[in-house]
């Protein structure tokens, strides 16, 4: 048999659950568009885990569902690399930098381990990790290639980043009231210890649009850190003995890497760095919806505890030592 034939009817195969996707991106994006503060990735995720909880995701859509949670999501990946420009995190400065780098690695490993300790499973631990230090659903959507894992963890995380995120998008507004910080250190605290971006600029929003413009910078400090995240952690990962046929560098993150080299040189026009964001969003939702569908609420529950406690630890430490960090350094 040829393999035309074949090809067709895999992708056939693939179209219902495509198709439920696409709807279901779109009923996310009415509902971000409703509910301040929650963004089109968060909604989808809990769509999906209503979705797959109620109606179920086998039979005609598992195929589609399946290609949706690998292929679309490391396009968006790749496509959050256009939205970072070496060249605007380099000017915030030595002493700024060093306090962001310091965040991620502590938050990162800090997580890690309190997940042990906790008994919650390392694959949940080290995505919980990687949301929490660096991007949020963007961070657990990269670094699920390079780690053992269960589908249900990685929406898992999604779910915990989503929840600690708004809290900590609700309070980085009042502490920096009560402390009476000027709009561009609350912009400096929103950008290196909020989660998601879309959290980042409503934690700031509050105090002015100078204060959104330097957390946005901030924040996509933290992203620059993905790609050597993800390297070091492939690199473990292969020195373990767990995955000796996975590559350091997913091809994913190399593109990723390519389209943050193409930001930085400025050679890309800003029409297409409007649908790349656009984009981005969109294909990382669609990514996270197939992943909702996986998640059993059941099981949630079983874990939900010991992970609910690891969100607050790991939201205590990125705050703490970006607050510490940015007042006394910078």
């Amino acid at each position: 048999m040829s393999a035309g034939p074949v090809v067709a009817r895999g992708v056939l195969g693939r179209l219902p659950g495509v198709a439920l996707t696409a709807v279901a991106v779109v009923v996310a994006s009415v509902v971000a568009s409703l509910v301040p503060g929650v963004g089109v990735v968060t909604a989808a995720v809990a769509l999906g885990v209503v979705v797959g909880n109620v109606a179920g995701c086998r039979g005609a859509v598992a195929a589609g569902l399946a290609w949706v949670s690998k292929a679309l999501l490391r396009a968006g990946v790749v496509l959050l690399g256009l939205q970072l420009a070496v060249g605007q995190v380099l000017g915030l400065g030595v002493a700024t930098v060093g306090v962001v780098v310091a965040a991620v690695v502590v938050t990162f490993s800090g997580t890690v381990l309190l997940g042990r300790v906790l008994g919650v499973s390392r694959g949940l631990s080290v995505l919980m990790a990687a949301g929490f230090s660096i991007c949020g659903a963007s961070a657990i959507a990269a670094v699920e290639g390079v780690v053992e894992r269960e589908d249900e963890e990685v929406a898992t995380s999604v779910a915990m980043v989503t929840v600690f995120g708004s809290l900590s998008m609700l309070l980085v507004p009042l502490l920096g009231g009560v402390w009476g910080l000027g709009p561009e250190m609350i912009g400096r605290i929103a950008g290196g210890s909020v989660h998601e971006v879309a959290q980042v600029v409503a934690a700031a929003s509050p105090a002015g649009a100078g204060a959104v413009a330097v957390a946005v910078v901030v924040k996509l400090g933290r992203v620059v850190l993905l790609a050597p995240m993800v390297a070091v952690m492939g690199l473990a990962r292969r020195g373990g003995g767990g995955g000796r046929r996975t590559p350091v560098l997913p091809l994913f993150v190399v593109g990723f890497l390519a389209a943050m080299a193409l930001r930085s040189a400025g050679s890309v026009p800003p029409v297409v760095l409007d649908a790349a964001s656009q984009g981005a969003t969109w294909l990382l939702a669609a990514a996270m919806f197939a992943l909702g569908t996986s998640v059993r609420v059941g099981g949630l529950l079983r874990t939900g505890r010991n992970a609910l406690l690891l969100g607050a630890c790991s939201t205590v430490l990125v705050t703490s030592v970006i607050v510490v960090g940015m007042l006394t350094l910078t």
